[in-house]
């Protein structure tokens, strides 16, 4: 029971609240009977006091009252009235019985008579005094009476406030318990998005975050999913081939065919595992967003030069030459190991298809708060109607030249759209080939 009073919404909601109204209404309760009580006593005082002086004009200096008006002892009175004379004299009483002090204070005070007590108001009319009594158990009685008339009223509405507090509770709770459902229907692959039609402003924000991790892990499914297809597709023919190297390296009759199968055979494993490299990098970089990962400033042009020094190699040893022409100084907001992903892949590509002798220029510039990142080689190019279809994966050009596996610009279109940049290609201008800019628009000054 504690466990549930302890983690469940509801039942703490409940329990709280309608404590509160328990210990509200019992509170108001005892107020109310208390003052209902200080005010009756007030309200029978008053009535005492009013019967005392409307008897002050109209009594007779004599006797003759008391004679006139006589009571039996079996008569019971709330009230007792008795008038004396300035010599002792009583000249009237309501009540036989009545036994009151002849003797009194003025005004008000508290005797006992007959075994009880009254409560007893006596103000003086000329030669005579008037007192007038009520029996304290019978103002009691009445007060407490009028006063449990005040406080039922009360009573009678606490459980009613009550059934009222559940209801709220209750309707108030219901969107929780429809999105728990939603979800409890589901099935381990359903990662649709909840509704969030008429919901309170406190669960619409768990929602939203609950339909962006099922983005996020629907990502991370689609991604899971390429990767197996893509890896089952391109790799059978790699594997293929390294079965063919192997057995032409078994059925090698001398040295220097040996020495060739060799050398083909590492050369099919090296094209195996980049095949199986930029596979794992596009797979990452598809099941990135930019709602789960953190993005921060990166200096771009510090990036390139790092990356064109890890390049630098294999540009000299095809004799090409790289260099940065333009390195304007810029900061896009990204995420860095993702953008040197994104230059590695401009600038390998670049290598791999540029002949021995070539060159190519990479260039960084700023204008209109964007940056402008570009790749120009003196490479074949590609032709204008397969300009848009090499973004794709594994679409590799007629003819082209190279052991590339058609992943390279399709990992950098995937980079720029998670950078919310754009890629296009184009001749360049300068040297022939091609040229590739990739335009960021997420930039801030340096």
């Amino acid at each position: 029971m504690s466990l549930v009073l302890t983690h469940s919404l509801r039942a703490r909601l409940l329990w709280f609240l309608l404590a509160a109204v328990i210990l509200t209404a019992g509170a108001q309760a005892i107020i109310a009977y208390r003052t209902a009580l200080a005010e009756t006593d007030e309200i029978f005082d008053y009535q005492m006091q009013q019967m005392a002086m409307s008897l002050r004009p109209g009594l007779p200096v004599g006797g003759e009252l008391g004679e006139r008006f006589t009571t039996e002892d079996g008569d019971n009175f709330d009230f007792v009235i008795q008038v004396w004379t300035s010599d002792g004299l009583r000249v009237f009483q309501s009540t036989a019985r009545a036994e009151l002090p002849q003797r009194a204070v003025l005004g008000f005070s508290t005797v006992q008579a007959r075994g009880t007590s009254y409560r007893l108001f006596s103000v003086a009319a000329g030669s005579q005094v008037i007192q007038v009594a009520q029996d304290l158990a019978a103002r009691r009685q009445m007060a407490g009476t009028l006063a449990l008339r005040t406080v039922s009223p009360i009573v009678l509405l606490v459980p009613l406030l009550m059934l009222v507090v559940w209801w709220v509770v209750s309707a108030s709770l219901a969107p929780v318990s429809r999105v728990r459902q939603q979800v409890a229907a589901r099935q381990a692959d359903e990662l649709g998005e909840l509704s969030e039609d008429d919901l309170p402003d406190e669960i619409r924000p768990l929602v939203h975050e609950l339909n962006l991790l099922f983005e996020r892990v629907r990502q991370a499914f689609q991604a899971q999913k390429n990767f197996v297809a893509d890896a089952a597709h391109e790799l059978r023919s790699p594997l293929a081939a390294l079965k063919l190297q192997v057995q032409g390296l078994r059925r090698a009759s001398d040295d220097a065919a040996r020495e060739v199968a060799v050398s083909r055979l590492g050369a099919g494993i090296d094209r195996a595992t980049r095949l199986v490299e930029q596979l794992l990098v596009l797979a990452r970089q598809q099941a990135s967003s930019e709602v789960d990962a953190k993005t921060a400033p990166v200096e771009l042009t510090v990036l390139t030069r790092l990356v064109m020094s890890d390049m630098v190699t294999a540009a000299i040893n095809r004799g090409i030459d790289l260099g940065l022409v333009q390195a304007d100084e810029s900061v896009v907001i990204g995420h860095e190991e993702a953008l040197r992903i994104l230059i590695r892949n401009l600038v390998d590509n670049a290598i791999k298809y540029t002949p021995p002798g070539g060159t190519i220029n990479l260039s960084i510039c700023s204008q209109d708060g964007k940056t402008i990142l570009t790749v120009d080689d003196s490479g074949p190019g590609i032709p204008a109607s397969d300009r848009e279809r090499v973004l794709d994966r594994f679409y590799r050009v007629s003819g082209a030249q190279g052991s590339g596996s058609g992943l390279g610009l399709a990992i950098v279109k995937t980079i720029a759209d998670l950078h919310h940049a754009t890629v296009s290609l184009a001749e360049s201008a300068s040297l022939g080939g091609l040229r590739v800019a990739v335009t960021f628009t997420f930039t801030s000054t340096k």
